[in-house]
């Protein structure tokens, strides 16, 4: 492939609303979607808050228009109806003769239908076959493949919070060797009883509203959602008729395998990961304006992601989460905070960190406190870091007219 890398299609559905657009209202009025649960069934409904979409299974099969929605979970559902929005926008027929791939990230795949029948499975009563299949991740990536026509190549990435990150990277270099002409990037993900009690054995969930980069932090929020982008050379955006968005400047992604479940307190694999992708779109650290950082408002992910930060960039830019308005939403962070980083430069906006007061003493940073527009924003950077080190950092660029 010669040329740039370009984003011609973004799709999005979170606790924030569906589609781009009541997502962006959302971030410009510093509104959370963050509530009790209503859907998921679990002991802890009431005890934390979380960005769950407020939509029952057949409501979303509703929207999905599905014919035969026999053994479609929520996760895939959500996959279904993000993607849509963004094949619209980048002007891709649902049937087609392209050399399509997706590359989609999920980490509870069906899971969320599955534990329901566990019991059912124990005790050898009802039939739970519908849904048997699905706790396979790659179960919702055929699903959403098979809706869309996409046959030239199908794979799934689970790399845990780096998940969808990753996704838009391997997409990228699928472009660039020759094999697909478009990438659908991006991943889903449900609540489930079973992230929400891991991370509550792991005594990760705050009981209020997460506060990224505050001293005072003591959790995250999980959340539910998908996101996909469209990636493509310019050529063959521009011979297509559709309209370029933003260039994928760089990423890159870096395991410190530090730990299995916390980040080197230093800061080494996030700095390293954002250090590899500055030199791959070829820009320095001066030339960010904004960092969509991981931000998980958990104790050590926070002090880590600040220390890199404070080691990389002489003067730090513009910075903040976003996960204090959707939750974390594991797989399908990465691609959702890559959507709201692409909405920065065309928007010309930053998003405002909610429920930060007081700064970390380790740095003193103090992130973006409100929403503010009207700005230059010609690169963003947008960070996803995972379980077991698995660091992934990308950047957008706005498109440079010759």
């Amino acid at each position: 492939m010669k040329g740039r890398l370009i984003v011609s299609g973004l799709g999005i559905y979170t606790a924030l609303g569906k589609g781009v657009e009541a997502n962006n209202y959302a971030l410009q009025s510093m509104q959370h979607g963050l509530s009790s649960l209503d859907y998921l069934k679990t002991i802890h409904a009431n005890a934390f808050p979380f960005g769950e979409i407020k939509k029952s299974a057949e409501e979303l099969i509703q929207e999905a228009e599905l014919q035969d929605n026999k053994g479609f979970t929520r996760t895939s559902l959500l996959g279904i109806l993000a993607l849509k929005e963004a094949y619209i926008q980048a002007k891709i027929p649902f049937s087609n003769s392209l050399r399509i791939g997706i590359i989609n990230a999920t980490s509870v795949g069906g899971m969320c239908e599955v534990e329901r029948y566990y019991f059912d499975v124990l005790d050898q009563v009802g039939d739970f076959s519908e849904y048997s299949d699905t706790i396979d991740c790659a179960d919702c990536t055929h699903r959403i493949a098979d809706y869309f026509g996409i046959k030239h190549y199908v794979t799934t990435i689970s790399t845990a919070c780096s998940s969808s990150a990753n996704a838009i990277m391997l997409g990228a270099r699928l472009i660039q060797k020759g094999i697909i002409d478009i990438a659908v990037c991006g991943g889903t993900d449900a609540l489930t009883r079973f992230t929400i009690n891991g991370f509550n054995s792991l005594k990760n969930i705050d009981k209020n509203h997460c506060r990224p980069f505050d001293a005072n932090r003591n959790g995250l929020n999980l959340g539910e959602g998908a996101a996909y982008i469209i990636l493509e050379s310019e050529q063959s955006c521009r011979e297509r008729g559709a309209s370029p968005l933003v260039e994928f400047a760089g990423f890159s992604n870096f395991n410190e395998a530090f730990h299995p479940t916390a980040p080197n307190p230093e800061g080494e694999g996030a700095y390293q990961v954002m250090k590899l992708a500055l030199e791959k779109a070829h820009l320095n650290p001066s030339d960010i304006d904004y960092i969509n950082a991981h931000g998980t408002a958990t104790l050590t992910n926070d002090e880590s992601e600040s220390n890199a930060m404070k080691r990389l960039f002489p003067v730090l830019p513009k910075f903040g989460s976003t996960k204090c308005y959707t939750g974390h939403t594991l797989a399908a962070a990465g691609a959702i905070e890559a959507v709201f980083s692409i909405q920065s430069i065309l928007k010309g906006a930053v998003y405002a960190n909610l429920n930060f007061e007081t700064p970390m003493p380790e740095t003193g940073f103090i992130p973006q406190l409100n929403y503010e527009s009207g700005l230059d924003i010609q690169h963003v950077m947008s960070n996803s870091f995972a379980f077991g080190g698995n660091n992934a950092s990308l950047i957008f660029s706005k498109i440079k007219t010759s």
